[in-house]
């Protein structure tokens, strides 16, 4: 199936509460790094396209309507070209907000990958580094003055890029009523989800 919704912003900008509210929204499923760790057959698709050699992004979301979050959100010029109906989400928090939840959460499970035995979970944590931390942020996530520039800059290149019309810069939040208006959808009977806060990734057990 053709994307419909695509993600431009990085993790830890509220991605699994909006892949959440995406899918209570009926636009799931939503693609999530979480896929990646849950679908063995998803991880060569981002490890070719970590090397550099493009995916066939049909096949890669065969089964998805929605994507957010990393390592799709790498890529995000590419799927807005390739998937040219869908709507673009970007969401965002503020700078230090988003350092700060990085520096608890992804960026210390990346940085001891060359700890890990061989095996899937170390092969994710590679792709990752690799797309996250050396393509994305130069090899600097570590320095949080660089990474606030690339975090700072990114979102100017979808404000930039995409059509306005095209485009919701959107915070968690701010609940349901921004999303819901700009996919044109009624608002669900049901709770914001509001999932995946710092202190849950660090109790979240290690899939391998």
């Amino acid at each position: 199936m053709a994307l419909k919704i695509i993600g431009t912003g990085f993790e830890r900008t509220g991605t699994n509460s909006l892949k959440l509210a995406i899918e209570l929204l009926g636009f799931g499923p939503c693609h999530h790094m979480f896929e990646v760790r849950d679908d063995p057959n998803q991880l060569p698709f981002w490890q070719q396209a970590a090397r550099g050699e493009m995916s066939d992004w049909d096949a890669v979301f065969a089964d998805y309507s929605a994507c957010v979050d990393w390592p799709a959100a790498r890529f995000w010029r590419e799927l807005c070209a390739h998937f040219p109906n869908a709507k673009v989400l970007h969401s965002v928090r503020t700078e230090e907000g988003w350092i700060k939840s990085v520096h608890a959460t992804i960026y210390p499970a990346m940085a001891k990958r060359l700890e890990l035995e061989p095996g899937p979970y170390r092969d994710r944590m590679e792709m990752a580094y690799e797309i996250v931390v050396n393509q994305t942020f130069g090899g600097r996530l570590d320095d949080r003055e660089h990474a606030r520039s690339v975090f700072r800059k990114h979102g100017d290149a979808a404000r930039r890029t995409i059509p306005a019309e095209r485009l919701l810069v959107y915070d968690v939040k701010d609940g349901w009523e921004p999303l819901c208006d700009f996919l044109d959808v009624p608002a669900p009977d049901a709770p914001f989800p509001r999932t995946n806060l710092a202190a849950e990734f660090q109790r979240r057990p290690v899939i391998k």
